[in-house]
């Protein structure tokens, strides 16, 4: 296991580098002068000017501009914003808001995906698991800001259950909102997956097995069945865990969640660069790390997986 965990981090290390030379190009190498857009239409001191071109080594060529920035990360230093405030303290500011949203809302969505997908497939065709398929469906195709301001609206304003913002309050009990949201928003895809995935799974010979031996139901679903069928939600479950890291930018918007999302888009808006560039590096890393741990869990859900180095 450990040598298949220092592979994984060697093959990630290309990655790294290739989606962060990638995504600064994207950034630092648009035509127009990045420095002069910030002042508007006012006319800067040209000294003014060189000397912030030379902070951010913008008067360099491309490749040493990236060799400052990729150095400076291998350090922690993700730079200062043009603002004059460095990424890092951005960074250490919305970053926890921002996993706690995510983890709030990865644990809503698990546990609905697999109560409801495991019942579904348990009585397939019956009025409950077709129910739970069309209101699947009605989620699946609500978009998300849609759901979000309905969520505001009666859950918050007429109902009076949540705060309808966030604000600077932002602990796990004033996320509660947004994280059923955007739990809601990924949870159609997982829960029909886990359906189909424990449907397998009961056709399978092991399973008919266990039942042959005498084993009874409230065993063998949890044990025989459950544990096969998480396998696909692991993938599925890492997949979202990242897109809501770094996707949640609507839901962040609406509900004024002070979270990377919401920074990332305000960073967008005002071309600070120096803040996009470092927050979607950051983005990359946590994809990576994701990717490891989901090979991981493998591992523990299906015994019959061995990682040997090659």
């Amino acid at each position: 296991m450990t040598t298949y965990i220092l592979k994984r981090i060697l093959q990630a290390i290309p990655v790294f580098l290739g989606a962060t030379l990638l995504i600064y190009f994207m950034v630092f190498a648009m035509p127009g002068d990045q420095i002069a857009a910030l002042f508007g239409d006012r006319q800067p001191n040209p000294a003014l000017l060189e000397r912030l071109r030379a902070q951010y080594h913008l008067d360099e060529p491309f490749i040493v501009q990236y060799f400052y920035y990729i150095t400076g990360i291998f350090r922690l230093d993700f730079g200062i914003s043009f603002s004059g405030q460095p990424v890092i303290e951005i960074l250490a500011r919305t970053f926890p808001v921002t996993l706690r949203l995510a983890v709030m809302a990865v644990a809503i969505s698990f546990v609905l995906a697999i109560v409801i997908g495991l019942f579904s497939a348990l009585r397939k065709g019956g009025i409950f698991d077709n129910s739970m398929l069309v209101v699947a469906l009605i989620f699946l195709a609500l978009p998300i800001f849609v759901l979000s301001f309905l969520a505001q609206y009666f859950l918050a304003v007429q109902l009076g259950w949540f705060r309808p913002t966030v604000g600077a309050r932002n602990d796990w009990g004033d996320l509660w909102l947004p994280a059923l949201v955007l739990g809601f928003s990924v949870y159609a895809t997982t829960m029909r997956l886990t359906r189909s995935s424990t449907i397998e799974t009961l056709n399978q010979d092991w399973v008919r097995t266990a039942y042959s031996k005498g084993l009874p139901r409230r065993r063998v679903i949890p044990v025989h069945v459950l544990r096969n069928s998480l396998i696909p939600m692991v993938t599925d479950l890492g997949t979202v865990f990242g897109i809501l890291m770094v996707g949640a930018t609507v839901t962040e918007g609406i509900f004024n969640v002070p979270g990377v999302g919401n920074t990332l888009y305000q960073a967008i808006i005002r071309g600070e660069n120096p803040t996009v560039v470092s927050f979607v590096t950051v983005f990359v890393v946590v994809y990576v790390l994701i990717n490891i741990v989901v090979d991981l869990i493998y591992g523990l859900l299906d015994p019959r997986i061995r990682y040997v180095s090659s």
